[in-house]
């Protein structure tokens, strides 16, 4: 397995690597030059942006690389002890219409069941909970995104419009929704826009103590991470983890 990084001799970048023996890690002058690796079929994937913006990985990706979704997505994975969730959109689309809200809640689904391979359990957040909050445009489009996948992915447990207790609160959910499939146990949070995703996912790693992995960039026909500027260590070797997994798990079910 082959990761290029371009940042490699980055110090961060250097102690994160240590935990990872069996990944070769290559370098690369630039961002489209990690990219042109890529297309050459000389690497599985690419983590960077620890010396580079967001935007800046995103449009070299955007730009030079495949996709195999309709829309591209990011989401994260915020780990503390035994807790793990997936949470998007935080990092790519501002303000999805019910088409992208529905890829990035699938391409989150397969990003977290890579990592963990545990029954996703998603919930769609809003201010609302279960039409406590009357018609809105935006809640359409969260029933629409539920619809879909429950005809799509049968397998996967999908429930909302709720707002955050109730999708992590077993009591709050058998107080609010009773009816809810989630029952306060999500794993999976998906947010109705970048500005709400951003926020929780900053203070989840902030006030809530969690290690953060990515942005994992989702919807490529290849894996691929960003990282925060103001990513540490940890956060690198976690982003680093959920990555193999995910290379793992294309090259079995390629």
């Amino acid at each position: 397995m082959k990761i290029i990084i371009p940042e490699l001799n980055n110090p961060t970048i250097q102690k994160a690597i240590q935990n990872f023996p069996k990944v070769e890690f290559l370098s690369a002058g630039n961002l489209v030059h990690a990219t042109e690796i890529l297309n050459q079929g000389q690497a599985d994937s690419i983590l960077s942006g620890l010396d580079y913006s967001s935007r800046d990985v995103l449009i070299a990706m955007k730009d030079n690389l495949p996709l195999k979704s309709d829309f591209f997505s990011s989401s994260f994975i915020c780990e503390k002890g035994d807790q793990i969730y997936a949470l998007a959109d935080g990092g790519v689309n501002k303000l999805p219409n019910k088409e992208q809200l529905y890829t990035i809640v699938e391409d989150t689904t397969e990003t977290f069941i890579a990592y963990t391979g545990k029954q996703p359990k998603i919930a769609m957040l809003s201010y609302s909970t279960n039409g406590s909050g009357g018609k809105n445009p935006d809640l359409e489009k969260i029933h629409f995104v539920i619809d879909q996948i429950r005809q799509n992915h049968p397998d996967w447990l999908i429930g909302g419009e709720m707002q955050l207790d109730t999708a992590i609160i077993p009591e709050i959910s058998a107080k609010k929704y009773p009816e809810s499939v989630i029952k306060g146990q999500a794993n999976i949070l998906i947010t109705p826009d970048l500005n709400s995703g951003n926020i929780l996912y900053k203070a989840m790693e902030r006030f809530g103590g969690f290690t953060v992995a990515g942005p994992m960039i989702q919807g490529f026909a290849t894996p691929l991470a960003d990282l925060s500027r103001g990513s540490t260590t940890k956060d690198v070797t976690l982003t680093l983890k959920v990555l193999i997994k995910q290379i793992e798990r294309n090259s079995q079910n390629a």
